[in-house]
């Protein structure tokens, strides 16, 4: 990438943009397709509105709308090039954190290995295991209740890190730096809270699970981390 100081945090404040546009956009016309409230015993989508669209697919409803019978169909391919694609980016970045672990000794060491093609393979395949066995244990939307609230999470210390930073090390190059600091970030952080906090009463069953999950992290990261200070 050419000149990353300047184009990286233009990549991400365009990207974040045209995301949220295209995101209230697509909210805009489920409410203008669709009544907000609606009979939970309607035959039609347009009778079960958003607040009871089926298995909470308001997309699907408002393609139905649109384009008849096909909706469903069209909804269906975008949604498979949709995942396919975010698929690519989290399957990679995956694969490169286990690598990343591995080398400061916080799990297996070969994970840690790139092959000829300088590719952390073997972080490839015990992800696609791992991967492939969470696929059984449920339907695509428990998955994703799953990983929406421990992902959330995960982003919500990864910002909080920012104010860690700037004060344990003020003088630290910073290439680029948080936009709008520290209003954006705080709000941020507020809001994601917020979310994970309805999260956990709305739907139990899938994030309290999933905060086990990751709070049984820490002691495997202490042990990790007790077996390297061991090596040293």
């Amino acid at each position: 990438m050419k000149d990353p100081k300047r184009n990286i945090p233009l990549s991400l404040f365009y990207g974040t943009l045209i995301v949220t546009v295209i995101y209230i956009s697509a909210n805009i016309v489920y409410l203008l397709a669709l009544p907000v409230g609606g009979n939970p015993s309607g035959i039609s989508v347009t009778e079960r509105g958003i607040q009871f669209a089926t298995q909470d697919r308001v997309g699907v409803a408002t393609a139905n709308i649109i384009f008849g019978e096909a909706g469903a169909v069209i909804m269906a391919v975008l949604i498979m090039i949709s995942t396919f694609g975010c698929n690519n980016g989290l399957i990679l970045a995956g694969a490169r954190v286990y690598y990343a672990m591995a080398k400061d000794h916080l799990f297996f060491k070969n994970v840690g290995v790139l092959n000829e093609k300088q590719v952390p393979s073997s972080g490839l395949i015990w992800q696609g295991i791992w991967a492939s066995l969470l696929c059984l244990t449920g339907t695509y939307g428990d998955m994703l209740d799953y990983v929406i609230f421990a992902v959330m999470i995960f982003y919500i210390l990864t910002i909080a890190g920012i104010f860690i930073l700037r004060r344990k090390k003020p003088d630290a190059e910073r290439p680029y730096k948080a936009f709008g600091y520290p209003i954006i970030p705080i709000i941020y952080i507020l809001f994601a809270v917020l979310f994970c906090l309805n999260l956990l009463f709305v739907k139990p069953q899938f994030t309290w699970p999933g905060l086990f999950i990751v709070v049984l992290g820490i002691p495997v990261y202490w042990l990790w981390n007790q077996k390297k200070k061991r090596r040293e």
